[in-house]
């Protein structure tokens, strides 16, 4: 019976010992951003094409409005065939303007595109720091407490533990 109690006790104690030994960091990308210059520069740079082309886009739909505003005052004086190539007019101009907003601030436009020249290669080389850190003080898993993320920024892939979850499932790991 005192061997039983030992013995547990001690596969307790490596038990925790084991989950001890797993180590945890957090960082925040916010601050480490901002302290970067060139992240800076990028932003400014950013926001200053986003609001030009926003006035831009402005400028477009005032013109419309000008142009709606024009043909309601001078609608009754216009034929039938004056109306509708007046109408043609403005829908092709407010479809112009809408597909102009798109191009600069689609999911795939202008703006994103400027994002990714020049602020992804200044995030790539935080998270090639933060993982040569992990690996280098052996840290398990760091977590990002930026108010913007929020998230597991690095996790050392020996403690992913999916394919056993998998594998409790029923269901076996697919290889390619």
């Amino acid at each position: 019976m005192n061997l039983k109690v030992t013995t547990t006790a001690l596969l307790i104690l490596l038990g925790t010992f084991a989950v001890q030994a797993q180590r945890y960091a957090f960082i925040d990308t916010d601050y480490i951003l901002e302290q970067i210059p060139a992240y800076q520069e990028a932003v400014v740079e950013i926001d200053a094409t986003a609001e030009k082309w926003q006035k831009q886009v402005e400028a477009r739909y005032t013109e419309i409005e000008q142009m709606y505003t024009a043909y309601k005052a001078e609608q009754v004086l216009l034929t039938p065939d004056m109306k509708r190539k007046k109408e043609q007019e403005i829908i092709a101009k407010e479809k112009a303007a809408k597909e102009y907003q798109r191009e600069k601030f689609g999911v795939e436009g202008s703006l994103f595109q400027l994002r990714q020249e020049l602020i992804k290669p200044i995030q790539d080389q935080v998270y090639e720091a933060v993982q040569k850190m992990a690996e280098q003080k052996s840290y398990a898993v760091i977590f990002d407490k930026a108010a913007s993320s929020s998230a597991i920024i690095y996790s050392n892939p020996k403690y992913d533990q999916s394919d056993e979850i998998l594998q409790r499932l029923g269901f076996s790991k697919t290889t390619e």
